[in-house]
Formats: C-alpha cells, sequence, structure tokens
C-alpha cells in the first residue's frame, strides 16, 4: 500500500492487519513499520515490489499516495505544478504498473486506486489538483477495459473532504491555512469502505454516497453543477 504512513492508508492498513492480512506499508517518509519509498522513482517502486513479491503473491496493491497544492491555477508554480503530476499521476502509473506485472504473472490480483470526488468535478482553487486525479480515473477505467474478463480488478475509489493530516502539511509546506465548505468525513469511513472494496470489489467507491450526485449532475447540467461548487 502506498501513502500508508498516515491518514487514510494508515487507517486501512489498521483495519487490515486486525483482520489478520499481511500488509506492506510503503511512504516517502519514515515510520513505524513503514518501507521507506519514493513512489515518483519508478526503480524503487520496482525493487520494492520485487522485494515483497519473495514473501508469496501479491493480492492487492492499494494506490493512496497522493500530493496536493491549493491555489488559483495562475498562482501555483511550475515547481508545484511538476511535484504535484509526479506523485498523483507518474507514481501513482508507475506502482500500478508494477502490481500489474504481478498480477498477470499470477493470473489474479486487485488494483485501488484512491482518487477524489474532484476527480469527477474541478472545484475553484483545485484546478490542477482535479485534473491529476481525474488522471488517475481515467487510468484505472483504461486497466479495467485491458483486465475485463480477467481474474484482476480494478477499482477508483472517490473520497471528499476527510480529516487527515493532508491540511497539517499543507500549512507547514505552503503556510497555507485551508479549510473548505461543504460536507467531510472521517478517515475510518473511507477506510471501511475500500476494505470492504477489496473484499467485494467493485469498479467505484464513493464513501460519501451523495458525492456521487455530483458527477451525475456534472454530466446532466453541468452549468447547475459550476454553482454547486
Amino acid at each position: 500500500m502506498t501513502g500508508a504512513g498516515r491518514g487514510i492508508g494508515a487507517a486501512i492498513a489498521r483495519r487490515l492487519e486486525a483482520d489478520g492480512h499481511r500488509v506492506y506499508r510503503l511512504d516517502v517518509n519514515p515510520g513505524p513499520g513503514v518501507i521507506v519509498c519514493n513512489i515518483t522513482d519508478e526503480a524503487a517502486v520496482n525493487r520494492v515490489a520485487e522485494e515483497i513479491a519473495v514473501d508469496g503473491p501479491v493480492e492487492v496493491l492499494v494506490n493512496n499516495a497522493g500530493h496536493w497544492r491549493f491555489g488559483a491555477l495562475e498562482d501555483v508554480s511550475s515547481e508545484d505544478f511538476r511535484a504535484v503530476l509526479d506523485v498523483n499521476v507518474l507514481g501513482t502509473s508507475y506502482a500500478a504498473r508494477s502490481a500489474l506485472r504481478q498480477f498477470r504473472a499470477q493470473g489474479a490480483g486487485h488494483l485501488i486506486v484512491t482518487s477524489s470526488v474532484v476527480g469527477r468535478r474541478g472545484i475553484p482553487g483545485s484546478a490542477f489538483y482535479s485534473a491529476t486525479k481525474a488522471a488517475a480515473v481515467g487510468l484505472v477505467e483504461g486497466i479495467r477495459a485491458e483486465t475485463f474478463g480477467t481474474a484482476i480488478h480494478a477499482s477508483i475509489v472517490y473520497p471528499i473532504s476527510t480529516a487527515t493530516e493532508f491540511h497539517e502539511t499543507i500549512r507547514r509546506e505552503y503556510g497555507i491555512e485551508y479549510r473548505g465548505r461543504g460536507p467531510k468525513q472521517h478517515v475510518d469511513v473511507v477506510a471501511a469502505a475500500i476494505v470492504s472494496c477489496i473484499a467485494r470489489p467493485k469498479p467505484e467507491v464513493y464513501p460519501y454516497r451523495p458525492a456521487k450526485w455530483l458527477g451525475v449532475l456534472s454530466v446532466i447540467a453541468p452549468r447547475w453543477a459550476d454553482r454547486l461548487v
């Protein structure tokens, strides 16, 4: 599991470990039980995947690592663009590709990618972040089509704003205090939804079910969706 040191990833790991599953926690930051791995380094991702595979088949990859930068598109620096792109798109793709090689070799597996509801509908102050999360959706949908009819599953998760260390990290690294309006959910709600998807794979997961209708509204009435966000 990537991005497993804190927040949603750590909550998922705790639930799975409590149920007796062996969990490999990958994170860019050191921590208890964490395998330090920067998913933007494809060689490092492949190396860790090979080391983990020595212990036996990899059944599930939860691709949870993510990076965020708040601000109007014209105010976000090129360096921040690259940092968000590297983690949310390239890093996610590297980890997914590495897992898929193993899944195809063993004939089964389950890829889960944590996107965001803003991957379905962009919001003010997160245009570029929304674009990277939409890219994750396209990635998973393509993988699902490529593996259709096999025992390989691919799922995309759409959390809403979730109470994690994410906002504290943004404050510390960028000096921005962000308190978004709208509904929020607890990290354990997202973790429970993802663990349920592991037990019974499905294409899409909305931990906050009403959020699904935002995507529907974006298709049938985009102007109203604009007003809502």
